[in-house]
């Protein structure tokens, strides 16, 4: 067997660390994420009233904040369509939207108890919202307006998914 070695700088060894740490803290930022308050509420091209609507969106959706302007919000939607929200129209909240499955073939578990052991109490397309409750290990406990609860996976989810 060979065994071939690299010589490394202490250069090189201090730009990998800077890089890597530069990245581990950039994908643990965590994102502001605002809920819809009202139905029909306009996202806009400008932070102007009289400005194109691009998408209409209904109570509680989840959207993350890229920069405030005055009393507007840009945000960005889980399908990332970005624009302008007033912002009474937005609030703290504890969405979480369906992201898996975008062809909505195919919908996802919401189970009793966080494990697949416990029995499938629901099932959930793409796009449905849902608040996020509590996490528990590696499963997040949602909640639908329609009283529906359960648990699922966090990496079929999109929004906040810290919970309580």
């Amino acid at each position: 067997m060979i065994f071939s070695f690299m010589r490394i700088s202490k250069k090189e060894v201090l730009v990998i660390f800077f890089c890597s740490a530069f990245l581990a803290l950039a994908d643990n930022a965590s994102s502001e994420i605002l809920s819809v308050q009202g139905e029909k509420v306009s996202l806009r091209t400008d932070p102007d009233p009289k400005a194109k609507v691009i998408w209409e969106y209904g109570s509680g959706f989840p959207l993350e904040v890229l920069k405030r302007q005055g009393e507007w919000v840009m945000v960005k939607d889980f399908e990332n369509d970005s624009g302008w929200i007033h912002k009474s129209k937005l609030q703290k909240g504890k969405a979480v939207i369906v992201k898996a499955n975008p062809r909505g073939e195919k919908a996802i578990n919401i189970r009793s108890g966080p494990g697949i052991e416990n029995p499938i109490v629901a099932n959930a397309y793409y796009g449905v919202v849902f608040s996020a409750q509590e996490r528990k290990d590696s499963w997040i406990q949602v909640s639908h307006e329609s009283g529906n609860n359960g648990w699922t996976k966090p990496e079929f989810l999109w929004g906040n998914l810290k919970g309580k």
